[in-house]
């Protein structure tokens, strides 16, 4: 009875330290659950070792939605984007703040489009501004009664190498080709001001002038986000992450390696969102 009482009594502190707005609290939360379910299996199983592999289940259980769902799931080898309508603004209320603020920084809106595909939508308004050298695209991502959005700056130099700063929630789950070098700043960072001062940090942090960017075409911006996802599929094809689907033609999905490197960023994201 005793050993039952010390390990509802970690679970209920853990849930209650969940439910906190402090985020450090909350990541104490998540931390006292790993204790409550070392002691779980420490004490019904009788031994330390038992104790750690109640711990270890818990980053085990992304291998659930990875054999079940992402391992059936099919993607197209060629994304082709189209205009699409913008979505409601009470899906994502934060959208309309960056899409404001934005328009106050002097950013020129240039197109609306995005792409479908088995239930997941993702929608893009794309803006530019010729004096930074910049694009700026707010991103609107839905699947399965799930959305965000998320904010992205983009200067391209002479080269053709791209620096990107944006607010994307997740670790990204393909790898990036070299070229494309990512600052991640904060998820709860929304304010587009914030995030174009990071940008010019990053510039700067890089080496990089105004100089050395290129001016982007205005006109050509979505061809460029095409030729960069046809080029993200191409690097993960030769990387091994991923392969053309047998069932589906013209479709690719995940291979054992890449539900490897999905899984930890998965765990990256425990760790970092939790």
């Amino acid at each position: 009875m005793h050993e039952a009482l010390i390990i509802i009594g970690l679970f209920v502190l853990a849930i209650a330290l969940r439910s906190c707005r402090s985020v450090p609290l909350r990541k104490s939360g998540a931390f006292m659950l790993l204790i409550a379910s070392f002691f779980l299996f420490f004490f019904t199983c009788g031994g330390v070792m038992w104790g750690f592999v109640g711990v270890l289940l818990w980053f085990c259980l992304p291998w659930i939605d990875l054999i079940t769902r992402m391992r059936k799931l099919r993607m197209p080898l060629h994304t082709r984007l189209d205009y699409k309508k913008p979505p409601k603004d009470s899906l994502f209320p934060n959208a309309s703040a960056a899409v404001n603020a934005m328009e106050e920084a002097h950013f020129d809106h240039v197109d609306d489009t995005g792409w479908a595909w088995a239930g997941m939508e993702q929608f893009y308004r794309i803006y530019w501004h010729p004096e930074e050298h910049a694009v700026g695209t707010v991103c609107l991502c839905e699947r399965d009664n799930i959305a965000f959005a998320y904010v992205s700056i983009t200067s391209v130099d002479l080269e053709g190498n791209v620096y990107r700063t944006t607010n994307f929630p997740f670790s990204p789950t393909l790898k990036t080709p070299k070229h494309i070098r990512w600052n991640h700043v904060p998820c709860a960072q929304s304010c587009f001001d914030q995030i174009l001062i990071n940008h010019k940090a990053f510039l700067r942090s890089s080496g990089m002038t105004s100089a050395a960017l290129s001016m982007p075409d205005p006109d050509s911006l979505v061809n460029q986000i095409e030729a960069e996802m046809q080029a993200q599929i191409k690097f993960n094809l030769e990387e091994g992450l991923i392969q053309p689907s047998d069932d589906h033609a013209d479709t690719f999905r995940y291979s054992w390696k890449g539900l490897i490197f999905l899984w930890k960023q998965l765990v990256k994201d425990m760790i970092r969102l939790c």
